[in-house]
């Protein structure tokens, strides 16, 4: 059997935890920022993980 690919893509996005969770940025924060209040940039920053239901799609992405 051939080995999976990774999709660069996703690599690029997600980062693997040690406990098998994925985390990943918030959307919203690459530009267009002066109207954006200081409050919503900061909560933008935080890195949060990925919900259950969309691990499973991830880890096709990244079977390695």
């Amino acid at each position: 059997m051939p080995k999976l690919k990774t999709r660069k893509a996703a690599s690029k996005r997600y980062k693997i935890t040690g406990t098998k969770n994925f985390l990943r940025r918030h959307a919203f924060k690459g530009h267009l920022l002066m109207k954006k209040s200081n409050k919503q940039k900061r909560k933008l920053s935080q890195v949060l993980c990925v919900k259950k239901s969309d691990k499973n799609a991830i880890k096709l992405m990244l079977p390695y």
